[in-house]
């Protein structure tokens, strides 16, 4: 995150109090190998109902820097929502780094609708979908770096780490699509509809989060 090129992202998704989850998991996690920082996140539209999505909600989302030599913990607590272990993909990550910390998040899980288009899915994202959001230049906006799951052929397959500077990540991810579209010349454009979705994809999870806190594991 940030000027990091991280090689993984564990990410968990929890409804417990955010200081019981700092105190109590967050020394739990840094008991793994392969776990240098961990921050922690408020969802700021919890059950929001304009994307779909097949994935449960939570309150609070902790994303942890790992290490290729991490393995995820197992098991996990049962208030843990959902618990996701991602790599990089081969592919970088498109944007700009402002230099500035990263205070805001779009989180977005897709899979596609059958493993045989797992590719055609990855092209659609890395090369239509994130190159129009990084050539709008959205506000707030800084690197988007796609991610991989570490269990082959796991679910959510990808995952879409969408980093802002901003204190208002809801702001800024609802400025984003009116942007491209103006790129396109409107909503009816055959290209914004092209980018707006693919048939082999499957929409797992979409949200915005707000920073709380930053911890290094030392």
């Amino acid at each position: 995150m940030e000027d990091r090129l991280t090689s993984g992202l564990y990410l968990e998704m929890t409804d417990r109090a955010v200081d019981a989850y700092v105190q109590e998991r967050v020394p739990e996690v840094f008991g793994h190998a392969g776990v240098e920082r961990v921050t922690w996140w408020e969802n700021v539209h919890r059950d929001r109902a304009d994307l779909p999505r097949v994935l449960g909600e939570f309150d609070h989302l902790a994303v942890y820097e790992v290490t290729p030599g991490f393995l995820a913990p197992d098991p996990v607590p049962a208030d843990i929502v959902g618990a996701h272990h991602f790599v990089r993909t081969p592919r970088p990550g498109q944007g700009t780094i402002s230099g500035k910390p990263t205070i805001g998040l779009s989180l977005v899980l897709i899979s596609p609708d059958e493993d045989a288009h797992a590719q055609e899915l990855r092209d659609w994202a890395d090369f239509v979908h994130i190159r129009h959001i990084a050539e709008a230049s959205v506000p707030g906006y800084t690197m988007i770096t796609p991610y991989v799951n570490a269990v082959p052929r796991g679910h959510p397959r990808f995952m879409h780490f969408y980093e802002m500077d901003c204190s208002n990540p809801e702001k800024a991810f609802k400025t984003m699509t009116p942007l491209v579209i103006s790129r396109f010349g409107g909503a009816d454009h055959d290209y914004f509809r092209h980018w707006a979705g693919t048939p082999s994809l499957r929409i797992m999870y979409v949200n915005t989060f707000r920073r709380l806190g930053v911890q290094e594991n030392t």
